[in-house]
């Protein structure tokens, strides 16, 4: 692992300052995809964010992953910079279309990140095609529940800094993440904030937040028979102090999912890999080390 250490201080920049990458746009099934490659390992690992979230929600992950195996970090359809086509989000369309990026870029089988919305994104595509996934990671994953609290809690942190242009409610809305608010930097604040004034972002809000609506969320949600048919190796990471799910749901998701490994951090909110990235680094590395494509 690299003796590169995580600050809180650290920038974007100074995190991939010394790190060959590249940022591209891949066309996936005809969406514009905005994606961040590093590294050149034998697999192939794919990271993939939170609703409303982007890319830059594993920079403190890229350097450590990319010295073993080649990353893809990317922002997911209707998210970040990449396409936002008119229709809701539901999470077969976010499966499909991270099946398309992996065609696009040749990865036949990928071990996945997901973290939120991401996981639960992951875990459907473990389901439904577990020949492409070579393992799975659940970072505070969504998708097993539909509490109307935090739901509208997302929804409305949510809407009200998408269509205010008030740096303060993007602000207040990263925080939410945070076990910690100094590691909602300002920089991530500022990228943030940039994209959620975006016209295309701002006109698609809607679809975005689609499965904040009980009754979509419910035809998408990943129920205990589901989570019992996830059959590559399964690791969930969970913060005590995440606002989004408490214990108790991470603990669920353990007892369902076959073989499944359950790692519990204290001092985390809702972004384990960014708020705790030194301790997830290696808790990654160390668990896909145990489980090679195959």
């Amino acid at each position: 692992m690299s003796d590169h250490p995580i600050r809180p201080s650290s920038t974007i920049w100074t995190e991939l300052a010394d790190q060959p990458f590249s940022l591209s746009w891949v066309d996936a099934g005809g969406v514009p995809t905005r994606s961040l490659q590093a590294g050149n390992g034998p697999e192939t690992i794919v990271f993939l964010h939170g609703t409303s979230g982007h890319l830059e929600a594993f920079i403190r992950n890229i350097r450590p992953h990319a010295e073993k195996y080649t990353v893809h970090a990317i922002d997911m359809l209707g998210h970040g910079y990449t396409g936002k086509p008119d229709f809701p989000y539901e999470i077969p369309k976010y499966r499909d279309h991270l099946v398309a990026y992996l065609d696009a870029v040749g990865v036949e089988k990928a071990h996945i990140g997901g973290e939120s919305l991401g996981g639960w994104v992951g875990g459907r595509l473990a389901i439904d095609d577990p020949d492409r996934v070579a393992s799975l990671q659940l970072l505070c994953a969504g998708g097993t529940v539909a509490n109307p609290e935090v739901m509208e809690r997302i929804r409305t942190s949510t809407r009200r800094a998408v269509e205010t242009d008030d740096i303060e409610l993007t602000r207040k809305r990263m925080r939410l993440l945070m076990a910690d608010p100094v590691n909602a930097t300002e920089e991530l604040v500022a990228v943030r904030h940039e994209i959620y004034h975006r016209p295309d972002f701002v006109a698609g809000i809607g679809n975005l937040l689609s499965l904040q609506d009980m009754e979509t969320r419910l035809r998408n949600i990943l129920n205990p028979e589901d989570l019992a048919q996830i059959t590559v190796p399964t690791l969930i990471v969970w913060g005590r102090n995440n606002p989004f799910g408490d214990v108790p749901e991470a603990s669920a998701m353990h007892d369902h999912i076959p073989g499944s490994e359950l790692v519990l951090l204290d001092d985390c909110g809702h972004w384990p890999q960014h708020e705790q990235a030194e301790k997830y680094n290696q808790i990654s590395l160390d668990f896909l080390a145990k489980h090679p494509v195959r």
